[in-house]
């Protein structure tokens, strides 16, 4: 059975849909533009900067206004989203990405637990994408790689800034690299927008004026954009949610501003607004590379 990502039974030609992690308005800088306000305040700047979704959104406040809500969960055992899908099903959500396991679990373990999501997917008729992220089964690209060929059917949420820092991913040739995760390319159906160097996993960029790492992460989320498009059904949509998180988390960085005060690297507001312009340069690149696939 094939689970559709698409909440509106619509006929049109796949899409693409930028959303954003509430979390990414979560403790902004005094000197960010973004909302600061209370959930309500910050609900509405996300409508209005044009985004579709929240993921971690309050349902009452998305349902209000118009926005589409998204999922996540960490699943450690079998079971472990008993409660969950009832609720995300009853509450309209469209889908939901999971951190699974610790990555220190056998293979055996692993199956098991591909295998309940895969089933939950299937039987609640709800899209569930397994995260490529530090510290779950899939923290490392060769293992991510080997679980495709054992489950074909496996979709992903691209949180790739966890892969290129953590394995560091230009060291050997980021282009083998690329080439090597066609088949999660392949399967990616969600991504978290989020962009980090060699050393950082989350670092302020501009968009055509930083070091080579900016145009890695727009090759790998143009590639999955590609792989979408050539599996995509009429009323397919991929998400494309930008993470971008605090300080006190240890993902945004920081610096020592003229005042020898530590603060944030940027403003991640309008960082999140930059990230919707990558995402549709990204999509326009991932269409033309279709299309001349289907010229040849």
């Amino acid at each position: 059975m094939k689970i559709k990502n698409t909440n509106d039974g619509s006929l049109d030609a796949p899409y693409l849909r930028v959303d954003i992690n509430y979390n990414t308005c979560d403790e902004l800088p005094t000197f960010s533009s973004g909302p600061k306000g209370n959930d309500l305040q910050k609900h509405t700047a996300i409508a209005d900067a044009g985004f579709s979704a929240i993921q971690d959104g309050i349902p009452d406040l998305c349902n209000k206004l118009n926005l589409n809500l998204t999922a996540h969960a960490r699943v450690n055992a079998v079971g472990d989203l008993k409660e969950l899908l009832p609720l995300w099903k009853s509450e309209s959500y469209n889908c939901a990405t999971v951190h699974l396991g610790w990555g220190i679990e056998f293979d055996s373990e692993v199956n098991r637990l591909v295998e309940y999501i895969l089933d939950s997917s299937v039987n609640y008729d709800f899209p569930i994408y397994i995260e490529t992220h530090r510290a779950t089964v899939t923290q490392d690209m060769f293992r991510t790689v080997e679980l495709t060929k054992r489950f074909p059917e496996i979709r992903f949420n691209g949180d790739f800034s966890h892969w290129y820092t953590g394995q560091e991913m230009i060291y050997g040739g980021i282009e083998q690299k690329w080439n090597f995760l066609e088949p999660v390319f392949d399967r990616v159906r969600f991504l978290h927008g989020r962009i980090g160097n060699p050393g950082s996993i989350q670092v302020a960029i501009q968009n055509n004026l930083n070091t080579d790492y900016v145009a890695h992460f727009k090759e790998m989320w143009t590639r999955s954009f590609l792989g979408f498009l050539k599996y995509a059904e009429p009323g397919d949509y991929i998400s494309f949610t930008v993470e971008l998180l605090k300080s006190t988390i240890f993902y945004a960085r920081k610096i020592t501003d003229e005042n020898g005060l530590e603060r944030e690297e940027g403003d991640r507001w309008e960082e999140a607004l930059l990230y919707k312009t990558i995402a549709d340069e990204c999509w326009a690149e991932a269409q033309n590379r279709y299309a001349n696939l289907q010229l040849h």
